[in-house]
C-alpha cells in the first residue's frame, strides 16, 4: 500500500468528494484507510465508565484506498506515488523513498 499514516490525502469519490485530511490509520489487509474528518458514522452507546453520560458519538469510518489520493507537498495537488532508489549521504546504503508523480519531490 502507498498510502502511509499522517499522509494528506484528498477523497476522490464518494460522499465526502474533494475533502482533505490527514490518515489517522491504515488497515492494509482490507486495503483501507481512515481519513481525519471523512465518512464521519454515529453510534448509539450506553453509559459506561469511559462515557458516564452515554449518548451519541460521531468518528471516523473506515474508506477504501482507491477514493483518495496523496496530496503533492509542492503544488498540493492530488499525484500518483513511485518509488526511488537513492544513496542515503549519511550511511551510503540504498533506500527506497516515495515519490510524488505531479512534482518529483520525496514524500516524507
Amino acid at each position: 500500500m502507498k498510502i502511509k499514516k499522517n499522509d494528506t490525502v484528498k477523497v476522490i469519490t464518494g460522499n465526502y468528494k474533494g475533502k482533505t485530511g490527514k490518515v489517522l490509520k491504515v488497515f492494509p489487509v482490507e486495503d483501507r484507510v481512515i481519513v481525519e474528518g471523512v465518512n464521519i458514522r454515529k453510534r448509539h452507546t450506553k453509559a459506561n465508565q469511559k462515557n458516564p453520560q452515554g449518548g451519541i458519538i460521531e468518528k471516523e469510518a473506515p474508506i477504501h484506498v482507491s477514493n483518495v489520493m496523496v496530496l503533492d507537498p509542492k503544488t498540493g495537488e492530488p499525484t500518483r506515488i513511485g518509488k526511488k532508489i537513492i544513496i542515503d549521504d549519511k550511511t551510503g546504503k540504498k533506500r527506497r523513498v516515495r515519490i510524488s508523480k505531479v512534482s518529483g519531490e520525496m514524500l516524507a
